[in-house]
C-alpha cells in the first residue's frame, strides 16, 4: 500500500480523498494555488505545497510544479479527483515515467476513451449498443449530409474530443447542417485545440443513464449498478438518482452485464463510468469517463462499497474487496450539486460565506469543503457541496431530501438550493417522469 498520496486538486473532492485515505493509513499531500491557501484538504492534509497563483493553468493544471510536489514531499501516488488532469493521459504517463503511481487507468486507455470517435469504435467492437451515426470523423459536409440522410433528421453534431456540451450542435434539416458543422468546428478548435467532429442520431426525449464499473489487475470486474443522470442544463448535470426510476431489475442487470464484459475485453484497470442514452427500452452508448464521477456517493450510498478506496486498493495491485456477487443494492439515494450561483440566472456567485449549517440525521451525507468565514473564489467550478440523501425507497428519500434542502443553510452567497426546493415539489419529478429536455424546459416555463 502507497505510504504518501499527492491529491492534485482541489474543493470538496480534494477533502474526499483525504478522508478515505486517512481511514485507509495513508498520509496526505494537498497541493493548492495562492487562492486556496485556506481551504479545508490544505488545513486537514499532512502536508501542503503551493503550486502557483490562482490560475487553474499555473497551477491544479501546471504538471511540472505537482510533480515537483511530488518528488518535495516523497509522495508515491497522486489521486487526480475529477476534472482538472483526472483525465489527461500526458500527466499519466509523465507520473509512470518518474515512478509515480497513477490512481487511475493507463494513459492508453485515457487516451483511447478520450478520442469519442475511437471510444465508439471500440465500444461497438466490444459488445456496447451505440446510437446510430457516422463510424469516423466527418470531414467534409458532403460526408455529413450523406450520414444525415442514412439516420434521418434530426441529427446531432458533436466534438471528437469534447465534453461539457462544448462543440456539440442540434441539426433539424440539411439547412441547419451546414451552420451546425462550422459552428461546432469552431467551437472544437476553441475549446479542444481540436476541430475534428462526428455525427449521431438526435434523440428526442432521453433518459441519461450511467453505469458505474470497476476493475482490478487480477481478472475481477463488476458493475455498481446505474444512475440516472437526466436532470440538465446545458448538458452539465444538476442532480442525480440511483438507481433510476425508468429501469427495472431485469434491465439493469441485462446492461450491467454488457458493461462488465466489456471492461473485461478492455484490459480496462480502475473505475469509469459508461454513459448510455436510454429511450424507449433501448441503451445508446455516448462515452465513457475514466475517472471517479462527481455523482459516486449516490452509488456508494446504494452499495455500501467506498469507491475512491477502491481505487486506491486496486491502484496499489491489490484484489478489490468485493466480487459482483457480494454486491448489493439498497434502496434510494439522490445527489443534488449545490453550486454558489444565482438560482435563476446561473450567474456565479463567489464570495464570503457568513453561515453555514448542513443538514444532518439518518441517511444524510454533504460532501463539501466550505465553513463559515470562507471566501468561495471566483477561479474555479461552482460547486461548492453536495447533498446526499438516501432512503429505504425512493418516497422516503424524496422526504428525506425535502427536509434536507429546508434545513439547509449557507449565507453569504447565492446558491441553487432554492432551485432544488422547487424541483422536489414538482410532480414529473415526484413521478419520475423527466428525460434530459426536461429541466430546461421547466426553467423556460418558470423564467
Amino acid at each position: 500500500m502507497f505510504e504518501k498520496v499527492l491529491i492534485a486538486n482541489r474543493g470538496e473532492i480534494a477533502l474526499r480523498i483525504h478522508r478515505a485515505c486517512r481511514e485507509m493509513g495513508i498520509k496526505t499531500v494537498a497541493v493548492h494555488s495562492t487562492a486556496d491557501a485556506d481551504a479545508m484538504h490544505v488545513r486537514l492534509a499532512n502536508e501542503s505545497v503551493c503550486i502557483g497563483p490562482p490560475s487553474a493553468t499555473d497551477s491544479y493544471l501546471n504538471i511540472p510544479a505537482i510533480i515537483s510536489a511530488c518528488e518535495i514531499t516523497g509522495a508515491d501516488a497522486v489521486h487526480p479527483g475529477y476534472g482538472f488532469l483526472s483525465e489527461n493521459a500526458k500527466f499519466a504517463d509523465i507520473l509512470k515515467a518518474h515512478g509515480i503511481t497513477f490512481i487511475g487507468p493507463s494513459g492508453d486507455h485515457i487516451r483511447l476513451m478520450g478520442d469519442k470517435i475511437q471510444a465508439k469504435v471500440t465500444a461497438k467492437s466490444l459488445g456496447i449498443p451505440c446510437v446510430p451515426g457516422s463510424d469516423g470523423a466527418i470531414t467534409t459536409d458532403e460526408q455529413a449530409y450523406k450520414v444525415a440522410e442514412e439516420t434521418g433528421y434530426p441529427v446531432l453534431v458533436k466534438a471528437a474530443a469534447g465534453g461539457g456540451g462544448r462543440g456539440m450542435k442540434v441539426a433539424r434539416s440539411r439547412g441547419e447542417l451546414s451552420s451546425a458543422l462550422s459552428t461546432a468546428r469552431a467551437e472544437a478548435k476553441a475549446a479542444f485545440g481540436d476541430d475534428a467532429l462526428y455525427m449521431e442520431k438526435y434523440l428526442g426525449q432521453p433518459r441519461h443513464i450511467e453505469v458505474q464499473v470497476i476493475a482490478d489487475s487480477h481478472g475481477n470486474v463488476a458493475h455498481l449498478g446505474e444512475r440516472d443522470c437526466s436532470l440538465q442544463r446545458r448538458h452539465q448535470k444538476v442532480l442525480e438518482e440511483s438507481p433510476s426510476p425508468a429501469l427495472n431489475t431485469a434491465q439493469r442487470a441485462e446492461i450491467g452485464g454488457i458493461v462488465s464484459k466489456a471492461i473485461k475485453g478492455l484490459g480496462y484497470l480502475g473505475v469509469g463510468t459508461i454513459e448510455f442514452l436510454y429511450e424507449d427500452g433501448q441503451f445508446f452508448f455516448i462515452e465513457m469517463n475514466t475517472r471517479l464521477q462527481v455523482e459516486h456517493p449516490i452509488t456508494e450510498a446504494v452499495t455500501g462499497i467506498d469507491i475512491v478506496r477502491e481505487q486506491i486498493r486496486i491502484a496499489a495491485g491489490m484484489e478489490m474487496s468485493f466480487t459482483q456477487d457480494d454486491v448489493e443494492f439498497s434502496g434510494h439515494a439522490i445527489e443534488c450539486r449545490i453550486n454558489a450561483e444565482d438560482p435563476k440566472t446561473f450567474a456565479p456567485s463567489p464570495g464570503t460565506i457568513k453561515d453555514f449549517h448542513t443538514p444532518g440525521g439518518l441517511g444524510v451525507r454533504v460532501d463539501s469543503a466550505v465553513y463559515s468565514g470562507y471566501r468561495i473564489p471566483p477561479y474555479y467550478d461552482s460547486l461548492i457541496g453536495k447533498l446526499v440523501v438516501h432512503g429505504r425507497n425512493r418516497n422516503e428519500c424524496l422526504m428525506r431530501l425535502r427536509r434536507s434542502l429546508h434545513e439547509f443553510v449557507i449565507d453569504g452567497i447565492k446558491t441553487t438550493i432554492p432551485l432544488f426546493q422547487e424541483l422536489v415539489n414538482e410532480p414529473d419529478f415526484i413521478n419520475g417522469e423527466y428525460h434530459i429536455h426536461w429541466l430546461e424546459d421547466f426553467l423556460k416555463k418558470n423564467a
